[in-house]
């Protein structure tokens, strides 16, 4: 049997986003990397040396290369309505980082552009792509366990201590914990309770000066089938919750527990915000100190913290290596086999959606739903109140 034609990719940004879905393109046989844009002449270079391929500087030279079949947006959070838009005008299939876009009135600009030129548009990677939560899913929707009655998610990072530049700590441009990173918790909770998001009530917390954005948040979540959630994110970087995953990291990888602290440290002898994006740059795609991540560095499957969905006739507990089952009477684990591909599942989505017209999963409306989630609790956080999630029409 012949190997699948590789879908043509244009990669739209050559940041963070880029390099951590980096090591899925260059194993699936499924995407071939074939023209990059970004403002930064380096990243350009090292790009064009890597695969051989065509650069631009802006999105406008991307789109209309005619070797593009789609583009992979991966630019900052403020730049996806824009740059998907002139993706889907050129005729191209998109796939776009989360969050979606920062305001619904972009995401509806979006859905409609994509819509308009029919092509296709997957959000992602949020980690309700990864196996176990998809696994965990299947278990729910075979009926055996009865329906989901709660969920329990919590993650504890050093998120807001990563080197940013200014925009990422600013909550109107997008920065902080709740557009980054419980864009990834609520995509999970939503897969597994099965129902809409009906009502939110959250907490959020911005206790660092130098760093005025969410650094974490609680809320509970309440679903239309009757299920609630609780999720809980802090991103500063004290108690790493990776340490109940059996020090398996976010990205599968085995962590070194006596490298606590380090990202705390890398920043002590920063002077100002200035040196902080440069920091950040040089370690980015392009950069003096850039370093490629290991090929076969991930052992498990990627994760996003402690997870427990209580169903009515068991529990379900997701890990990096397959699903705990707890029974009335017994327990038992769904073990998984080990990844080949890191992130394979949104190369599975993509394909499905651009070579055979599959209706995705993660499409423009369920990441639109995910946003108007993470907007009610900034505020419900700012109002100290509840905010009713109205049915879409």
């Amino acid at each position: 049997m012949s190997a699948p034609r590789p879908i043509r990719l244009g990669v739209a940004g050559l940041g963070r986003a880029f390099t951590l879905m980096l090591p899925t393109f260059l194993q699936d046989r499924r995407v071939q990397l074939v023209a990059a844009c970004d403002p930064r002449e380096a990243a350009r270079q090292q790009f064009a040396r890597d695969f051989g391929a065509a650069v631009y500087p802006d999105i406008e030279g991307l789109a209309s290369d005619p070797s593009v079949e789609a583009i992979y947006v991966a630019s900052p959070h403020q730049f996806h309505v824009l740059h998907t838009r002139i993706a889907a005008m050129r005729g191209k299939h998109v796939l776009v980082e989360k969050p979606m876009a920062l305001a619904l009135h972009e995401c509806d600009q979006m859905i409609e552009a994509c819509r308009a030129a029919d092509v296709r548009l997957v959000v992602g990677h949020c980690h309700s792509f990864d196996a176990p939560y998809a696994r965990t899913r299947d278990i729910i929707a075979a009926g055996d366990v009865g329906p989901v009655r709660m969920i329990q998610a919590l993650n504890y990072t050093d998120f807001l201590y990563r080197p940013r530049r200014p925009e990422e700590l600013q909550t109107d441009a997008g920065g902080g914990v709740v557009f980054s990173q419980a864009a990834h918790q609520i995509d999970i909770v939503r897969l597994l309770a099965g129902s809409p998001v009906v009502k939110v009530r959250a907490i959020a917390g911005a206790w660092d000066p130098q760093r005025p954005t969410e650094g974490a948040y609680t809320a509970l979540l309440w679903f239309e089938n009757g299920a609630f959630a609780n999720v809980t994110y802090s991103g500063y970087g004290h108690f790493d919750s990776d340490e109940w995953c059996g020090w398996t990291g976010e990205m599968g990888n085995r962590k070194n527990p006596e490298e606590y602290g380090v990202a705390r440290k890398r920043l002590a002898g920063i002077s100002d915000a200035k040196e902080e994006a440069r920091l950040k740059a040089a370690s980015t795609y392009g950069g003096p100190d850039y370093r490629p991540a290991a090929a076969a560095a991930a052992a498990h499957y990627q994760h996003f913290g402690p997870v427990v969905v209580s169903c009515e006739r068991a529990a379900l507990r997701p890990t990096p290596e397959g699903v705990w089952v707890y029974a009335d009477e017994q327990r038992e684990f769904a073990r998984l086999p080990a990844p080949t591909v890191p992130r394979h599942e949104v190369i599975d989505e993509l394909y499905a959606a651009v070579s055979r017209g599959d209706a995705a999963l993660h499409d423009g409306p369920w990441a639109r739903s995910t946003l108007e989630v993470c907007l009610a609790l900034l505020q419900s956080a700012r109002e100290d109140g509840d905010v009713a999630i109205p049915a879409p029409p």
